[in-house]
């Protein structure tokens, strides 16, 4: 990390606007540590798999985002989805952050986290009549809609309510972003956002209604870019479309940059720092006079957690060798459902090294971490750290074979705090037992 350093002054944490802050998940000689803490004793007292999380991390991600943009008018809405745990929001909050949802559970977990419905932005394609009545009961600060029949339900309950409800649409640039597929949202072949040319007639047809206000423009062309170039292409192509809009009387007052900034899973990556994205986007809005929204999630959480496991058995068949952990894609998916490389450190390194597959338990050929990795040589019962697992991680995990999700641990000033027990077995089928009949005697 950069030696040039500011300290925030809410929370004591020390970053830096010029480089990508660095992981807290360090070697010490030959033991792995999280900001000095020792992980063994976490995994000992709180059991694995289990999520650790460092607080100074996340705040101090959080800092450069508001340090690169003080110029201008702005609102830090972080991504629910990346990491939805309540003391993480509740966190977040207390820093001055709003939040992008996408979801009425989320918008409900914001709340019950302490965050300002005011500051709450809600995307997604699939919002329900449920979801915009709790939202605007709540007064949340915007609706970002993503179709005509989207707009046109919005407008009904807002009716209904009696409530002027603000609205964004969503407009496909047609940006390529150099990531995966499925993480890619900004070209016309997505399910996200409607074409300028649709954008501006649902806002010529919806800027006078009665119960709805014109308030903004969004775009997001996708996750884990490295490259602050197409950032800066969508920018400059939404400038000038919201510059059309004005001069047909569309007068907006909120330019919602979406999220996507890269982290670093791997040596081989090498991410914008966020100043120099923040640079690319000052350059391309010029004078515009919106107040900018921006929705980071993983660049936030990512590299503050990792997903503790411990290894149960090292397999050899013939020439291929297998460390078998705890965790499986249940817990992180990431690497399954993206090919996505995670990094995996020994929490106590070894001298020497083996090729791998790092593989969990599930009953899955799929189930793998990590296929032919060079590791130090492991045993049974050594823990391993999944690093960068803080955004997208449990927010994606789920029961599959019958597995209790995991708990959380949050690290603050390098004290340990529970943010999440583990499941019991016995909560995975209370919603179904009381379904099932009264005799179970078997026939």
């Amino acid at each position: 990390m950069s030696s040039s350093k500011k300290t925030n002054r809410r929370d004591g944490s020390r970053s830096s606007a010029l480089s990508p802050i660095r992981r807290p998940f360090q070697y010490e000689g030959a033991e792995l540590k999280c900001a000095g803490v020792a992980l063994e004793p976490l995994a000992r007292r709180y059991g694995t798999p289990l999520y650790v999380y460092h607080w100074e991390t996340i705040a101090a991600s959080f800092a450069q985002y508001r340090q690169a943009f003080a110029a201008r008018p702005h609102l830090i809405c972080a991504s629910v989805k990346a990491n939805g745990n309540l003391s993480l929001l509740h966190g977040l909050a207390h820093l001055g952050s709003g939040f992008d949802i996408v979801s009425g559970g989320e918008l409900q977990r914001v709340l019950a986290a302490g965050g300002d419905a005011g500051k709450v932005v809600f995307s997604g394609v699939g919002k329900t009549a449920e979801e915009m009545d709790a939202a605007l009961d709540a007064g949340i600060l915007l609706f970002n809609v993503e179709s005509a029949p989207e707009l046109k339900l919005l407008a009904e309950r807002a009716r209904r309510k009696r409530v002027r409800a603000r609205f964004g649409i969503r407009v496909n640039p047609d940006v390529e972003a150099s990531t995966h597929p499925y993480i890619a949202t900004g070209l016309h072949r997505h399910k996200f956002g409607v074409t300028a040319a649709a954008a501006e007639k649902l806002y010529r047809e919806y800027s006078r209604h009665p119960w709805l206000e014109a308030a903004a423009l969004s775009f997001h062309i996708g996750s884990q870019i490295l490259d602050t170039a197409p950032f800066g292409e969508a920018v400059a192509k939404m400038v000038q479309f919201i510059r059309t809009l004005r001069a047909h009387g569309v007068g907006l007052r909120y330019f919602d940059l979406g999220g996507g900034l890269g982290i670093a899973y791997h040596q081989g990556q090498k991410p914008p720092a966020v100043n120099a994205y923040a640079a690319t986007i000052h350059k391309a809005l010029g004078d515009l006079g919106c107040t900018l929204l921006l929705e980071p999630g993983r660049r936030l959480m990512a590299s503050a957690g990792a997903l503790l496991t411990r290894v149960l058995y090292v397999k050899d068949n013939e020439q291929r060798h297998f460390v078998i952990a705890d965790a499986g894609f249940n817990d992180l998916i990431r690497p399954v459902l993206y090919s996505a490389h995670h990094e995996i450190a020994p929490v106590q390194r070894r001298k020497g090294s083996l090729t791998v597959d790092v593989v969990g338990p599930i009953c899955e050929s799929s189930d793998a971490f990590a296929r032919e990795r060079k590791l130090s040589r492991v045993q049974s019962g050594d823990l391993l750290a999944i690093l960068d697992a803080g955004a997208y991680g449990f927010s994606i995990a789920s029961n599959y074979n019958s597995r209790p999700r995991v708990a959380e641990v949050l690290l603050k000033g390098g004290k340990p705090r529970l943010i999440r027990r583990r499941e019991r077995l016995d909560e995975l089928f209370e919603a179904e037992r009381e379904c099932l009949p009264k005799d179970r005697s078997p026939r």
